[in-house]
């Protein structure tokens, strides 16, 4: 029996490097929570490859950074994702990525690193990131409010474990949609060189993606 994959989250490289309790789920099935209270079994992030290295002489097993406008994480690829191996070789830095994966939590002497094991990589554009930006925004909101309200379990968790500081996430956030802002003011200068000096604020609303719109693996058996 195929169980149904865990639905790939949304998340900005600040709160998923800050991430370091592990929740166990049903069956073997774990969760990385959150400081504001998601849980996480895969994780979709778009950013830009600033490293890509080959660990050992002819491994196949590779270390990458990965850039969002909030920071960065670091992921991991070998044969077990074959998927993910394939398109290594073909990656430039610096290149603007998709990545659908798993975290993972390693212990060390004094703190935890956390990292992402991609299951699939994709090249993709600008438009794409933004998109990716401006919607996982929306999410990191929804969870400012219900980390306010403690409306559920995580939450209330979340709070005991991270004791975080929303204000710190809230300047997150805005520092992110200022990053598509400043891209869609280059952009417009390109497009339109001689547009009057005065331009529209930027409206950041309308833009509504299901959490599965750019999934980019097939389905697996875990």
């Amino acid at each position: 029996m195929i169980r149904k994959r865990e639905v790939a989250k949304r998340v900005f490289s600040f709160e998923f490097s800050r991430s370091t309790h592990q929740i166990q789920g049903d069956g073997v099935v774990k969760y990385l929570l959150t400081p504001l209270g998601e849980r996480l079994n895969r994780v979709f992030i778009v950013g830009v490859l600033l490293e890509k290295e080959e660990i050992g002489a002819d491994t196949n097993f590779w270390r990458l950074r990965v850039s969002d406008p909030t920071g960065s994480f670091y992921a991991t690829v070998g044969k077990f994702q074959p998927e993910a191996l394939e398109i290594i070789g073909d990656l430039n830095v610096p290149e603007l990525v998709a990545i659908v994966g798993k975290p993972r939590v390693f212990e060390g002497v004094s703190r935890k690193l956390i990292s992402l094991r991609p299951e699939n990589i994709a090249v993709v554009d600008l438009a794409v990131r933004d998109y990716w930006v401006l919607e996982t925004a929306r999410r990191t909101l929804e969870r400012i409010e219900a980390m306010e309200k403690r409306e559920n379990e995580d939450a209330k968790l979340a709070w005991q474990i991270y004791n975080p500081d929303l204000n710190e996430y809230i300047e997150v956030v805005k520092k992110a949609l200022m990053s598509v802002k400043e891209d869609v003011e280059v952009m417009e200068k390109i497009e339109e060189p001689e547009r009057a000096e005065e331009e529209e604020e930027f409206d950041f609303t309308g833009f509504e993606f299901e959490e599965e719109e750019f999934d980019l693996s097939d389905l697996l058996e875990e």
